[in-house]
């Protein structure tokens, strides 16, 4: 999931004021990290949120469905809750009027269908995998990353190499994403023994 933030990561290295050596050594900081670990907001986002969710959406939603619809329709449901779980942000929104109703509602759109198809990969993760670990982590990289600032990107002073620097994340991600999950580094899959032991032994995913 990070080479598809490629472009992305570029253009916070490029408008972070100090330079790499120094980022890292701030980010690596126990200091830092013990800030970050009495930060509420921060646990929630990087830790409970990303870990609750795959263990719910993916975890258990998705082995309760897939026996029912077969895994490719199972891969596309579950987002779908897993978007709308996602709606209580109109309440806070409106409740606190931080917008016009037509905005807040149009937010809500672009943040479903940005949830589901996100939502989608990593169950795909978890299908392919058979490990947790992986969707969590990618989970709590995007919370941290947020939707990628395209239109920033856009008008940024050095845009044509951070142009490239997304289309490059774009196409490694889309190069990479089978050979990296392919089922036979990762030993057994347990949804897809639960399908086998449920007669559907062809699932294109499992393989």
């Amino acid at each position: 999931m990070e080479i598809l933030f490629l472009g992305p990561l570029m253009q916070l290295s490029m408008d972070c004021p100090c330079d790499l050596a120094n980022g890292l050594k701030v980010v690596l900081a126990p200091r830092s990290w013990a800030r970050c670990l009495t930060d509420m907001r921060w646990l929630r986002n990087q830790v409970i949120a990303p870990l609750t969710e795959e263990l719910v959406f993916r975890a258990c939603m998705l082995p309760m469905l897939a026996p029912c619809t077969g895994l490719g329709p199972a891969v596309f449901t579950c987002p779908l809750f897993f978007g709308v779980a996602h709606f209580h942000h109109i309440i806070e929104q409106l409740r606190f009027r931080q917008s016009s109703v037509g905005s807040i509602f149009l937010s809500a759109a672009f943040q479903f269908s940005y949830t589901a198809v996100f939502g989608a990969y990593t169950a795909f993760l978890f299908i392919r995998t058979g490990h947790l670990i992986g969707p969590v982590l990618c989970h709590s990289f995007c919370n941290y990353m947020g939707f990628p600032a395209v239109c920033a990107a856009l008008e940024h002073p050095q845009r044509r190499p951070l142009l490239a620097g997304y289309a490059l994340g774009v196409g490694l991600f889309l190069l990479l994403l089978q050979p990296l999950t392919d089922p036979k580094l990762y030993g057994s899959l347990p949804l897809c023994v639960l399908l086998e032991r449920t007669g559907d032994s062809k699932a294109p995913l499992c393989s």
